[in-house]
């Protein structure tokens, strides 16, 4: 037979893995075909899921010794034909997917699929719903394959060889039984195998999954606590620790410090073997405690419970919301009494801008409505309603979501849609294909996005990039300053890091080879043979998890702080560069971009602080190659803006926008191009008022069309960072939405000081008048900004919108 073999615990490991490599040895010495096909890495408890948003990536397996590790891998296959077996970024539903119809089509055609062994038993409803070994082989049964779900169940964590072996020898015999007498209602079986002394002499038992369900009030979720290991370790290492659940032994405690709203998979498994003790005899959970290996017949399907009739059900009318949940009315008549008390915990770990929130507190709310405390409580204890103003990790989610009348916080749970990169680029993507007369495509330069590990698969990364490769086509018959030039951002980066620019091929490929570069031979070896297949570095040198940057692989003239952490060198995005900015100079013809802070509020309303920031580089603007420079010698620092990227002093480097020359320079010979303009225009008003209309729609685009990503809570609010770049005929691009933005990195203590005092005070007016009906709390306007003069609090809203959430 032709079997193909996929798992969830990734390829042969004594600590996460350890009976595959026996049981493949065991299927070849029994004469069938094997093909292999294994996540890379550990991907138990995900059932049957698969990374949509994922481009899976294969390596190249050769396993070793048998109950050693020392197999080798490689990003290219071997080629001397030997044992091979490929390993990828997915899932195990996802291994099967790619082993049936993209792999090893010069075998024959499967005959049966085998997800296993698992390192674990996978018996009882509780196991096999979440099971990412029988989740491959229900994949397989969807895709009308026989297939079998292969489990060995331990007793203690001890390898004995010779029980792995015999294990093997009968789930082999097992299934050579099994495809030759296969029930006709059957779409695959769960077998579970124990690794016991004398197993051949251990019955063999057809049941049925004992239906059991977690403890009542039992979460399978634990606080995290600052004594734990790293909450991001490897997903292999908590399996150890399940496993040593397993086996019986007992969990350590821990009695260190929990840290608020981090929870870590914590299950506690005594009620479930508890309901195994409890149960009959003939289902799969008794079999396993009795020593037998189980055969459990499976349908590959939820079957309905025949306990319903099949009629239709009728709702009753109710004043409740969409989710069950009355709905919450804020009184606009509160006075600010008793019933409207409310505990403000602030503690931002930012000395910039704690003070700045706790006097906007103080001044804006009522004196006898808020008390501002020094340490979190919660709304039972304090009988308040609570305001919480905290760093995002540490923001009480739970306490939104399941208080959402009487706890109200400064962050949005989910907002991907918006704070990255290549996330806000698919929304507005989106956006534009379901509207076509939208304001953002003259606004937003076109994105191209692609997934990255290597820089040798550039071509496939970019393969339906002919923007892209349309420019570098035209780009080879002109001179580097007359090139289209584009910019390359990192997805999931921050601060300026990794940014770099380029213009052809050659130089892009020449900036990921400058990340991923060894320093020598073994270092490339351990590379290739890196099975994560995420090995960016600079110059082979990684320090404290950032990138250094060295000046000859890549665009120079920032400090080496323009590194980048390598967990965020994978999604990225190419766009357009604007080398048209706007110059004044009264600035020394700086380059600048303009900061803008947006609050968000509740579900949903947007309010853009219309005093804003003009934020300069630190050295006169030229365009990309107009002085003859190839991309890896750009000076940088004329071309990056963020003052995060500037030495200490800054000098210079932050104005007020509204205090910038309000008419458009006369042309000069960098902007000899630009059209004539009136010149007593006032370009600043029309400039803001573009970015208002830029912020409206955004938020609509990522709140309507990317509810998933950007998930807009009605007792939440949030202030973002948006940046804009205005080009030299005073039009406004929108460059990044950033969340928690760095106040004091762009307001230092003189211009922008006073900005973000203001603009805290105006968010402090809206979420006393919105969220606990303050009256006499100023309103915020849309209609007098274009004069340039303030609105009553600064705050002027550009988008209300009912999303439905309550």
């Amino acid at each position: 037979m032709h079997i193909l073999v996929v798992n969830d615990d990734g390829p042969p490991s004594n600590q996460s893995s350890p009976y595959v490599h026996s049981f493949i040895k065991t299927l070849r010495e029994a004469g069938h075909e094997v093909s292999v096909i294994l996540p890379h890495t550990q991907r138990s408890w995900i059932g049957k899921a698969h990374h949509v948003s994922q481009v899976v990536k294969p390596t190249y397996f050769r396993p070793g010794t048998l109950h050693e590790d020392d197999g080798i891998t490689s990003k290219k296959p071997f080629e001397d034909g030997k044992e091979e077996w490929i390993l990828v970024n997915g899932t195990p539903a996802t291994c099967t997917q790619l082993g049936l119809f993209h792999f090893f089509k010069d075998k024959p055609p499967v005959d049966i699929v085998v997800s296993g062994p698992n390192y674990g038993r996978n018996s009882t409803a509780v196991f096999s719903l979440s099971s990412g070994t029988i989740g491959g082989a229900m994949e397989a049964a969807t895709c009308r394959k026989k297939a079998i779900a292969l489990s060995y169940a331990f007793y203690d964590r001890e390898m004995v060889p010779s029980v792995i072996a015999a294990a093997s020898l009968r789930s082999v015999r097992l299934i050579e039984h099994l495809i030759t007498n296969w029930s006709s209602d059957v779409d695959l079986y769960s077998i579970n195998v124990p690794l016991k002394e004398g197993l051949e002499d251990r019955k063999v038992m057809y049941t049925n999954v004992l239906q059991n369900y977690w403890p009542e009030n039992s979460s399978a979720f634990a606080p995290y606590s600052s004594g734990q290991r790293d909450p991001d370790h490897p997903p292999e290492d908590r399996e150890e620790e399940i496993r040593k659940q397993e086996a019986g032994e007992a969990a350590q405690e821990d009695d260190t410090e929990s840290q608020k709203g981090w929870f870590c998979w914590a299950p506690d498994f005594a009620g479930i073997w508890k309901t195994v003790d409890d149960s009959e005899p003939g289902n799969d959970g008794w079999a396993i405690r009795e020593g037998y290996t189980s055969v459990t017949p499976l349908k590959a399907n939820f079957m309905h419970s025949l306990e319903h009739p099949l009629t239709e059900l009728k709702l009753e009318s109710t004043s409740t919301g969409s989710l069950g949940l009355p709905l919450r009315k804020i009184e606009k008549e509160d006075s600010g009494g008793d019933e409207a008390r409310i505990s403000a915990y602030v503690n931002y770990a930012d000395q910039y801008v704690q003070p700045l929130i706790v006097d906007a507190l103080k001044e804006i709310f009522p004196r006898n409505a808020c008390t501002i405390i020094e340490s979190p409580v919660s709304v039972a204890s304090s009988g308040n309603r609570r305001l919480v103003i905290v760093q995002y990790e540490s923001i009480p989610f739970s306490d939104l979501l399941e208080r959402p009348q009487d706890t109200f916080a400064n962050a949005y749970i989910i907002r991907k849609a918006l704070i990255r990169k290549h996330y806000i680029a698919n929304t507005v993507r989106h956006w534009q294909s379901k509207r076509p007369e939208n304001k953002l495509q003259h606004h937003v330069k076109e994105s191209i996005e692609f997934e990255l590990d290597y820089a040798e698969f550039l071509d496939e990364a970019l393969i339906e990039a002919y923007e892209l490769k349309e420019s570098w086509a035209a780009n080879e018959e002109k001179s580097l300053g007359e090139r289209e030039w584009w910019i390359l951002k990192p997805g999931m980066s921050d601060r300026g890091q990794g940014i770099r620019l380029f213009s052809s091929e050659e130089e892009l490929i020449e900036i990921f080879e400058g990340w991923e570069e060894p320093d020598d031979q073994d270092e490339k070896d351990q590379n290739e043979d890196n099975q994560d297949g995420q090995g960016w570095r600079a110059n082979g040198t990684e320090v404290n998890g950032s990138l250094n940057r060295d000046p000859t692989k890549g665009n120079k003239g920032l400090d080496d702080d323009n590194g980048v952490m390598t967990s965020q060198l994978r999604h990225f995005i190419a766009q357009p560069y604007i080398s048209n900015p706007l110059l004044f100079p009264e600035h020394q013809n700086r380059k600048f971009h303009v900061r803008t802070y947006v609050l968000a509020v509740g579900a949903l309303q947007v309010y853009v602080y219309q005093d804003m920031l003009a934020l300069f580089s630190t050295q006169s603007y030229t365009p990309p190659g107009r002085g003859g420079d190839q991309a890896r010698d750009l000076d940088l620092s004329m071309h990056l803006t963020n003052t995060c990227l500037q030495d200490g002093t800054r000098e210079g480097s932050v104005h007020r926008f509204w205090d910038l020359p309000p008419h458009l320079p006369k042309a000069t010979p960098l902007t000899a191009d630009r059209a004539t303009k009136d010149d007593s225009t006032d370009w600043r008003a029309a400039a803001f008022s573009q970015i208002k209309d830029i912020v409206a729609e955004t938020f609509l685009a990522a709140a309507t069309t990317q509810s998933v990503h950007f998930q807009a809570l009605p007792n939440s609010f949030e202030i973002f960072g948006i940046d804009f770049l205005i080009d030299e005929r005073g039009h406004s691009w929108l460059l990044e939405v950033n969340a928690f933005p760095d106040f004091g990195q762009s307001g230092g203590d003189d211009e922008g000081k006073g900005v973000v005092r203001g603009l805290w005070k105006g968010a402090m007016r809206v979420i006393g008048r919105e969220f606990f009906g303050f009256k006499e709390m100023g309103k915020s306007h849309g209609d007098n900004a274009e004069e340039g003069g303030p609105a009553e609090d600064g705050m002027i809203e550009v988008l209300r919108v009912d999303l439905g959430r309550r």
